[in-house]
């Protein structure tokens, strides 16, 4: 039976993905712009996005965003490069991300719960899914990893989910309240999918990437993350503002200072898929 090499992508907006695809040729060539429209047939995704959602694994593409908009997220760049480095591999996307939510609530995982869980119970929601698992957006992730999993066992493969790449975290460098239990909040997301998912997260990378300065409290976040990967097997922290992420450039007419240029998007992807193979899952 083939194995089926998974990759997750969570968070909120710069996960879903806010590069323009309009502003691509600023930055690369037609032929690799027009690459990344076509999308790539050995790296497929299967995405849950806001209004849209792909119901199936499809190319990995422009486009696996919002419905209402011509955008996309560092999916294109991990596609892109793990394409190239392994041209005869499959690859397998699944994308839950969310624009504007937060981990402190949206993404809370059971066991961060007690708090949250009490004040459910005391709001008189004991039936509350908040109160029985996590945070809405949590809980579309295991159910949109199950329903992939299910997929790629009708297709034939036996699954392995070799990361989670996790780009979050502006929200909540809103609050302070939510700074403060940033860190173990996370901490505790990653155990309780590893829980949800054991068997297939043997040999998870978990990678995670820093949000830029416009966010009130981004470099309290930031640490939270540098010290979570420094201290932790398998777990990778991108630097985005040591790599020159900018948010300031695009759309011209009006830049959208809350998400990366679409330089940058594909950058993270690319970013991404490094750390990936860092965690020594492929053949060099």
């Amino acid at each position: 039976m083939k194995t089926a090499k998974v990759i997750i992508l969570a968070g909120q907006s710069n996960a879903v993905g806010v590069g323009y695809t309009h502003c691509l040729p600023k930055h690369f060539s037609s032929e690799k712009v027009q690459e990344y429209k076509n999308g790539y047939e050995n790296v497929l995704i299967n995405y849950f996005s806001h209004d849209i959602s792909s119901i199936r694994f499809e190319k990995t593409r422009t486009g696996c965003a919002e419905k209402t908009k011509d955008t996309f997220g560092p999916e294109i760049g991990i596609a892109e490069f793990l394409s190239e480095k392994y041209p005869d591999e499959e690859f397998f996307i699944v994308k839950c991300a969310f624009g504007g939510t937060n981990l402190y609530h949206d993404w809370l995982s059971p066991s961060s719960g007690e708090e949250y869980n009490s004040q459910s119970c005391a709001l008189g929601d004991s039936d509350s899914p908040h109160y029985r698992s996590g945070g809405w957006c949590f809980n579309e992730l295991v159910k949109l990893v199950h329903q992939s999993v299910f997929i790629l066992e009708c297709m034939g493969y036996k699954t392995e989910i070799c990361a989670l790449c996790w780009m979050q975290g502006e929200s909540d460098a809103l609050d302070m309240t939510h700074v403060n239990n940033y860190r173990s909040h996370y901490e505790n997301m990653l155990r309780d999918f590893n829980d949800a998912f054991g068997d297939f997260t043997k040999n998870c990378v978990y990678a995670d990437a820093g949000i830029s300065e416009i966010w009130q409290y981004y470099r309290e976040i930031n640490e939270h993350k540098k010290e979570h990967a420094n201290s932790t097997a398998n777990s990778f922290y991108i630097d985005t503002l040591a790599e020159g992420f900018t948010t300031l450039n695009e759309p011209e007419s009006e830049p959208d200072t809350a998400h990366y240029d679409s330089d940058c998007t594909v950058r993270l992807g690319t970013l991404f898929a490094r750390e990936i193979i860092k965690g020594k899952l492929f053949a060099d």
